[in-house]
């Protein structure tokens, strides 16, 4: 063999060479690269399984609070609504009628107010045509307030306004007395709503139940209201007592 010829020789054995240690470099890095990928990724897992493993008593809390959650329905646009967001309403039920059901929706976009609606119906004919009907007193807007309708009166109507300085209403009873019918077999519902800023709802369980008056409790930071409804019989007879 010529000088030329092995010098060539020699020189493909190197390149050859080269290309084999390339080779096999190229490949155990990639051998290596996907160990690393399937450690991270053992690790990940690890670390998912972890999150639903450890701590159950956080995630049943979790859990239940997302269960309670109860949102607020979006059909209230069909309701027979007696006011506008921020505007005053007057509702009184017609002559010789109370009031049975009151239904109110929330939206704290809106002013931190409420859409209201009522329903009445008539009283039973023994207790006969009411005799007088008034304004009782006045809730201020931002307070506390329990009202009774006064001289044994039943409420059928309620008026409020809106107040923007302090996100809240004033409210009244319209109450009627029916000759000298006395209140018994009391009973206060539970707050309505059961928590702040959801709708609410009353109807008046029992007929020969009626609303005599109400507690009523507002919180500053909410901006809202939660109603506790006075509900009473009345008898059949006259009684002495004016005022129960």
């Amino acid at each position: 063999m010529t000088k030329r010829k092995q010098k060539n020789h020699f020189w493909i054995c190197v390149a050859s060479r080269k290309l084999h240690i390339t080779a096999r470099y190229q490949t155990s890095g990639k051998q290596k690269l996907r160990g690393v990928e399937a450690e991270a990724a053992g690790r990940k897992s690890s670390r998912r399984s972890q999150l639903f493993t450890m701590n159950p008593a956080l995630l049943a809390l979790v859990l239940s609070l997302l269960a309670t959650v109860a949102p607020q329905s979006q059909d209230h646009h069909d309701m027979d609504w007696v006011n506008a967001y921020r505007q005053g309403f007057n509702f009184q039920c017609p002559h010789g009628e109370a009031l049975v059901a009151i239904r109110s929706y929330f939206s704290e976009a809106e002013g931190s107010d409420r859409l209201w609606s009522f329903e009445c119906q008539p009283t039973p004919e023994g207790l006969g045509e009411p005799s007088d009907c008034w304004w009782d007193d006045i809730n201020r807007a931002g307070l506390e307030w329990t009202s009774t309708c006064t001289r044994n009166g039943l409420v059928a109507g309620v008026q409020s306004m809106y107040f923007e300085s302090v996100l809240d209403r004033e409210w009244q009873f319209y109450c009627c007395y029916y000759k000298r019918r006395c209140p018994y077999s009391c009973m206060k519902t539970n707050d309505i709503p059961l928590y702040y800023k959801e709708e609410a709802e009353l109807v008046v369980p029992t007929y020969g139940y009626f609303i005599r008056g109400a507690q009523t409790t507002f919180s500053g930071v909410l901006r809202d209201r939660q109603w506790k409804y006075i509900l009473c019989r009345m008898t059949d007879f006259d009684c002495e007592f004016e005022n129960l």
